[in-house]
């Protein structure tokens, strides 16, 4: 029996969550042997022995720990790391996911040593150059072998930019995100003792909202102008909370929280009635626990949303969050199959035992 080496190569906590999932099925199998890279890119003291353990992820086997540098010295340090790695190991295929800067030296390290490279989240588009994600994906993609498409759009995307011309294989496997969604359900941790449900959840993260104090202050001004009627849970990372305006004052009806771990963020989002976010998983995650989601921002990566009306885009308008909160009707049909209703994982799988049955 033949054994298929995967280096699996992962650089933030959001990415060993998705990877999870992936894992799990690759243990099902005999025939594959899956070794874990770890970049260290988003250095968190969360991502513990307990962190794995509670979140049934294997643990990697490397640690490069690059982590804190700008995206030239970040990249080009992971590249070298990575390829020393992967000399060592040598394996059959190289698995990254999504558009980080570990996703693309992962995928330079591996077309340059010509392994064969499996992209998760592939074709996905903002069509936002000024976004270094969107440099990443679009990189990642032109050197894999095969494109793992979570969504129809991501199919058309690679379509239109011809790579039904290259040599690659594109499949519309669904998303890792809901696979992982429906595993963690169950193990959701309420985030504070006595919160009560139906309240609304909000992050703001992204750097087009923090880092522009007129955008920062209109969204606030609207998260104030909703907690006179609703109570809003805000976990802040401290960055955010550190680029607000000192004469903005928050309403006593919003609850500031730490960020939270994914399985307390589970519960929040479970028990909300209505998601307000910047965030491009949580815009899904709202999709994949049957909730409403107003997006801050001016364009996503997650068309199908808009066009189904799970999701609407507010920016940073104070007016327009307010308006799209008190008067726009969302779709409640959750039931159409946007994202693969879990078997994501299975069928990523699937397709690289499939592609090495052709190859060999």
């Amino acid at each position: 029996m033949k054994i298929i080496k995967i280096v699996t190569i992962l650089g933030a906590r959001p990415q060993f969550i998705k990877a999870g999932s992936v894992s799990r099925e690759m243990a099902k199998y005999e025939e594959i042997e899956e070794i874990i890279i770890h970049t260290g890119q988003h250095f968190d003291t969360n991502m513990s022995d307990v962190f794995f353990k509670e979140m049934k992820i294997p643990k990697p086997k490397y640690n490069l720990n690059i982590n804190g540098l700008g995206h030239g010295a970040m990249t080009g340090q992971m590249l070298e790391g990575i390829e020393e790695i992967l000399i060592k190991e040598e394996p059959d295929w190289v698995l990254v996911y999504g558009d980080t800067n570990s996703t693309l030296a992962g995928a330079l390290a591996a077309s340059k040593l010509h392994i064969k490279i499996a992209h998760v989240e592939a074709g996905l588009r903002s069509f936002n150059m000024k976004m270094p994600e969107e440099v990443n994906r679009i990189l990642t993609d032109r050197v894999s072998s095969l494109l793992l498409c979570p969504t129809a759009s991501a199919v058309e995307n690679l379509m239109n930019e011809g790579y039904s011309q290259l040599e690659n294989r594109i499949v519309k496997n669904g998303d890792v995100m809901q696979d992982g969604a429906m595993f963690y359900t169950n193990l959701a941790q309420r985030p504070i003792e006595g919160l009560d449900s139906g309240f609304i959840l909000a992050t703001i993260h992204r750097a087009e909202n923090t880092d522009d104090e007129e955008r920062l202050e209109s969204i606030f001004i609207a998260l104030n102008s909703l907690a006179e009627k609703k109570k809003i849970v805000l976990p802040l990372h401290p960055r955010t909370a550190s680029l607000l305006p000192s004469k903005l004052k928050l309403h006593s009806n919003i609850i500031v929280i730490e960020p939270v771990g994914y399985l307390k963020m589970v519960w929040l989002i479970k028990n909300a009635s209505l998601i307000m976010t910047d965030s491009g998983g949580l815009q899904k995650e709202a999709f994949f626990f049957q909730k409403p989601c107003l997006t801050l921002r001016d364009e996503t990566e997650w068309i199908e949303l808009l066009e189904h009306n799970f999701n609407v885009l507010v920016g940073a308008e104070t007016s327009k969050i307010i308006d799209s909160y008190e008067n726009h009707i969302f779709n409640k049909d959750y039931s159409i199959d946007l994202y693969g209703q879990g078997k994501a994982s299975q069928k990523i799988i699937q397709s690289l035992l499939a592609f090495e049955e052709v190859s060999i």
